[in-house]
């Protein structure tokens, strides 16, 4: 069993600082300012040897707020998943109404409860521990997340009976005796051989669940401006409350990963902040939370695109969707808040917006409402068209015979009298697929050329909503290095 570890507390408090250090990323955002958290958000740790799974969680606030109620919402959730609770208190603002008021709430859970006071460094621990012992947990432990002071203790005592298990199960994997028999039923590749009932079982059905899962997860990063309906999008795609709606722009703030299974095909949707236009993006956070989202979209596989439907497409949505084509992302353009359209407006909108991108002519363009979830299901068969498009494995012998029928169709110009000749081409990467052309005078060959070649290669290949790069290589000289008929 994986140890489920959940960070609860007040804003401001280190939650996501301690999330960061035990999980040794920095997939959450740190700053000294209270309620930067906002959904909660799961990684996986290992210590000593012992993998764990940690939560990072919103501060429980006590007003009565809708973006109060929804963070609420989503820290109990956290602690209805977690079998242990890290409940987080600061040293330096010392014992709050806030922290007695969620100690009651934890006190009648079911859940393991540890009492962690942060922010340690610099006080007199003693002292500083004297008034917690009043919310009735048991003993405070003092930790400093920065500095990871007190955290390896705080770690070991908690793992210990994890790693105990772990250690007993590998005490009986050495001590059994694998008969003929148990290895004629074994896969060569299951190395684990475990008697009935030991605790080493585990181990031995995730390394089954690892070498069956051959596919790859695909990897979705769902983009915008605020407020156009992504976190909205992202729960009527899991079907459930997983992230925090409001209809307060920016109410998302860091990039989200949450896995998920549909038709036996495993995905990883990432809820990004919304990217305004830079001249309006003055807060630090903001800033930070932009470049979260552009660093979503260059490790994802497929990027959506959501655009407000009423709103049509702007020129900021023009800027994001430039950085996914030059990122090389595949890429479907979403009009959201379509519900409220008739037939004749989302014609002309789709003529409006294909008239604005129609230099990539090769996406889908899907018109959905998030919030009832119409034409959402249709999402899903673009995504694998778009990530099989840009993944595809193409033979060298496949490309190089395109190539020549584009060639002989529109052969290349000439540069000073000679035609430019390319021989050959391969494959020199996928997602987004790189085309590697072999031939000679590569370099003078002009752009509007290198475009049909990139069009011809896309209607022969049959991709859609990926991108194409194609190098060129210059072929050597076999004779640059001879030596001269006069030196004879």
């Amino acid at each position: 069993m994986v140890p489920v570890i959940a960070l609860i507390g007040r804003p401001n408090v280190g939650k996501s600082t301690l999330f960061n250090r035990l999980t040794r990323t920095q997939d959450a955002l740190v700053a000294n300012f209270p309620g930067l958290t906002r959904d909660r958000q799961y990684g996986h740790a290992n210590m000593s040897g012992c993998r764990f799974i940690c939560i990072d969680t919103s501060g429980i606030y006590n007003n009565a707020s809708n973006l109060s109620i929804s963070m609420l919402k989503q820290s109990q959730m956290a602690i209805a998943d977690a079998n242990i609770i890290f409940f987080i208190v600061d040293a330096r603002a010392g014992l709050l109404p806030e922290d007695v008021i969620i100690s009651q709430q934890l006190r009648v859970s079911t859940k393991l409860v540890f009492l962690v006071v942060n922010k340690i460094t610099g006080l007199d621990v003693e002292s500083s521990l004297l008034e917690f012992w009043s919310l009735g947990l048991g003993k405070p432990y003092p930790i400093d997340a920065s500095h990871g002071h007190g955290l390896s203790n705080l770690m070991e005592l908690i793992l210990s009976p994890y790693m105990n298990k772990i250690q007993e199960g590998q005490h009986d994997l050495q001590n059994h005796k694998v008969t003929k028999k148990e290895c004629s039923k074994t896969p060569k590749d299951l190395i684990t051989y475990t008697p009935k009932n030991s605790s080493l079982e585990l181990i031995k059905k995730e390394k089954r669940e690892y070498l069956n899962a051959i596919d790859v997860e695909i990897k979705i990063a769902i983009v915008g401006q605020p407020n156009v309906g992504k976190s909205t999008l992202t729960n009527c795609l899991l079907g459930e409350d997983r992230v925090v709606v409001c209809a307060l722009p920016g109410t998302t703030r860091d990039s989200i990963y949450i896995a998920m299974e549909r038709d036996t095909r495993r995905y990883i949707l990432i809820d990004t902040a919304g990217v305004r236009q830079r001249r309006k993006t003055k807060d630090t956070i903001e800033k930070f939370s932009v470049i979260k989202t552009l660093q979503s979209i260059e490790n994802s596989h497929v990027v959506m695109l959501v655009i407000d439907a009423q709103q049509t497409i702007s020129d900021q949505d023009l800027s994001l969707l430039s950085f996914i084509l030059s990122s090389g992302r595949s890429l479907i353009v979403i009009l959201n808040k379509s519900d409220i359209l008739t037939l004749s407006r989302r014609k002309e909108i789709k003529k409006i917006v294909e008239g604005r991108i129609g230099f990539i002519n090769y996406i889908r363009i899907h018109f959905i409402s998030a919030l009832h979830g119409h034409g959402v299901k249709n999402l899903f068969p673009s995504i694998i068209e778009a990530y099989n498009c840009a993944t595809h494995r193409i033979h060298t012998s496949r490309l190089t015979r395109i190539l020549h029928q584009a060639t002989n169709e529109h052969q290349p110009p000439l540069i000073r009298a000679r035609r430019i000749k390319l021989k050959y081409a391969h494959s020199g990467g996928y997602n987004p697929l790189i085309i590697i052309i072999h031939g000679n005078q590569v370099k003078n060959v002009p752009d509007c050329y290198k475009r049909y070649l990139t069009n011809y290669f896309r209607r022969s290949l049959k991709l859609v909503g990926t991108a194409i790069r194609l190098q060129f290589k210059e072929g050597k000289n076999p004779y640059i290095n001879a030596p001269s008929r006069l030196s004879h």
